[in-house]
């Protein structure tokens, strides 16, 4: 082998070297270049003996590189095909798919719009996950616009405005504005008036049964040709409050033949009488339906992109005519189908939770067992894993299922790492100990981080273990941090046996607490609650502070009471 053609082997393992490492972002693999190297350069097999000697030497020169050398060097020898692999990783980055035309507008523009009637529960989620990610995707814009037009069937509560907001940003996302419809009810009047003066609207008297007749029958309602001038004055008298709920109504102007009949000639404005609950808004008696209150709004906050339940779908429709009529562009248009969640027993609904809490079922909404976000708050799951979990079903039009257990396991990897050890026994029995075993155990906080130093835990005269774990005579177990015994009619006899008899897998290894000097400790969890004893040390953790009980499962400290430590179970 000439020296020409040797540095140009090693010119060519050096660059697929160097794509091999930074693609996977660690050393590379000689085996894993040879292919590609030899694919590419189809004159080298025939020496083939040699190349692997000389990829070697190249390969453990590039793998002496850091990362930032290794990139650099690659961006100096084959910039396209670093441009590719950057463009691929960023691709695989996403969980959900590119917005349609989003390079159409100048900004991605999109919105949450939640109905106020109670704090969300874990499927509302969704929606804030996908656009914030959407919104940190597109270094876009987003805000919230509380959809409370209707203070009499979906009555808004005064505290879900904040419950809200406060739910938003523990999943980790900020709105660039927020707004509440219910204060811009003069906005939509006016544009209401402007879709009358159009000839896009007029008011009706028609009770629902003979509209719902004539609609469905594909025939017009008498009123429908009133002149504008008409139409104008009985729409400020509704304003006014001069109707009676269900007197009048205000249609927009569709195709009373449609083959959809929903579309046909469809309520812009009704008549409530029950007052809204804010009091800025209490006066009103004159409310939009969602559909014209939406579709006024996108438009004004110059929405791009909206994404909705593939149940909603005729709302589009509705809203494309009174976008007609003002010459209007429509935004684009995501719909989804439902998500459905395992693991709860309580029925996903917020009217639902709303009941339970109000019959004392439920504690409130944050109870453990109720399937809301200021339960998973409580808990001690982070935001970050919910929204991992939600992004992660992407945008189908089906339906799809979420286990509960993918963000127990997104969030695991969250907080595994910095959450300390800790014993916890549930409902243990007690056992003497005898042969005189060590006065004190030191198992360590964290098993793979050493420097944090081990807890000290008295193993006084009698230890509590659970049920399930108690040796039977002469057999062993191993308690951790402490050593191993023997089961005897009395209790335990200390053994003195070293480790390797658990390694050889003859030993369990068993978590336990002294029976006298413990912390009694109340664990709330999705199935009830939990009564046991911790080791001593849990008395002095903060409020907030996570643990995991070993073998047991995470669990966040929540207060310290004169007679128990409560507690909330995270998950395993």
């Amino acid at each position: 082998m000439n020296d020409e053609l040797r540095e140009r082997i090693e010119r060519e393992a050096e660059k697929h070297a160097l794509l091999n490492a930074v693609k996977h972002e660690s050393d590379a693999d000689v085996g894993a270049i040879m292919g590609p190297l030899m694919g590419d350069n189809p004159d080298f097999r025939e020496h083939g003996d040699e190349i692997p000697g000389i990829a070697g030497g190249v390969v453990g020169r590039v793998n002496d590189l850091s990362y930032a050398e290794k990139r650099e060097r690659l961006e100096d020898l084959a910039p396209e095909e670093l441009a590719e692999i950057e463009a691929e990783a960023e691709e695989d980055e996403h969980d959900l798919p590119e917005l349609p035309n989003a390079d159409d507008y100048d900004e991605v523009r999109m919105r949450v719009a939640p109905n106020p009637n109670g704090p969300w529960h874990v499927g509302h989620a969704r929606m804030p996950a996908v656009i914030g990610s959407y919104k940190e995707r597109y270094d876009g814009w987003f805000c919230v616009r509380f959809d409370d037009t209707d203070p009499e069937t979906k009555r808004p509560d005064l505290e879900a405005y904040d419950a809200i907001l406060e739910d938003l940003e523990y999943l980790g996302f900020e709105p660039d504005a927020t707004y509440k419809a219910s204060d811009r009810l003069e906005t939509y009047y006016e544009y209401a008036r402007e879709l009358i003066e159009l000839g896009g609207a007029y008011t009706c008297s028609c009770s629902g049964e003979e509209f719902s007749e004539l609609k469905n029958a594909g025939e017009p309602c008498p009123h429908r040709d009133k002149d504008v001038e008409t139409v104008k004055s009985e729409f400020e008298a509704m304003i006014d409050g001069e109707y009676d709920s269900g007197e009048m109504v205000l249609r927009v102007k569709t195709d009373i033949e449609h083959k959809n009949p929903a579309l046909r000639d469809w309520v812009a404005f009704r008549m409530i009488d029950t007052p809204h609950p804010r009091e800025e808004a209490s006066d009103y008696r004159c409310w939009p339906m969602l559909d014209f209150q939406s579709g006024i709004d996108d438009q004004l906050l110059e929405v791009s992109h909206i994404i909705r339940g593939i149940d909603l779908q005729d709302s589009a429709k509705r809203q494309q005519f009174v976008y007609d009529y003002f010459d209007w562009e429509y935004p684009e248009v995501i719909h989804w189908g439902h998500v459905q969640i395992d693991a709860y027993d309580v029925k996903m609904s917020t009217s639902t939770i709303s009941e339970l809490i109000e019959t004392g079922e439920l504690d409130g909404w944050d109870d453990p067992r109720a399937p809301t976000l200021s339960s998973l708050r409580r808990r001690g799951i982070r935001g970050e894993a919910i929204v991992e979990a939600m992004a992660a079903l992407g945008t189908s039009t089906s339906d799809v299922d979420l286990a509960m257990s993918s963000i127990y396991a997104n969030n695991r990897e969250l907080i595994d790492d910095e959450t300390d050890r800790r014993f916890f026994v549930r409902e243990g029995e007690r056992l003497s100990l005898a042969g005189d075993p060590p006065a004190v155990a030191n198992p360590p906080l964290h098993p793979d981080h050493e420097d944090r130093g081990v807890r000290e835990i008295p193993a006084s005269d009698a230890v509590l273990l659970e049920s399930e774990d108690v040796p039977a005579d002469e057999d062993r177990v191993w308690l951790k941090g402490l050593g191993c015994f023997r089961g005897t009619d009395d209790g335990l006899e200390y053994t003195a046996d070293e480790i390797d008899v658990v390694r050889e897998g003859d030993v369990d290894v068993v978590h336990w607490v002294p029976a006298d000097e413990n912390v009694t400790v109340r664990m709330r969890t999705p199935d009830g609650d939990v009564s046991g004893h911790a080791e001593p040390g849990v008395g002095g953790l903060e409020a907030d502070e996570l643990v995991q009980f070993e073998r047991v499962g995470f669990a966040r400290i929540d207060r310290h009471e004169d007679d128990e430590t409560v507690v909330y179970y995270t998950h395993p």
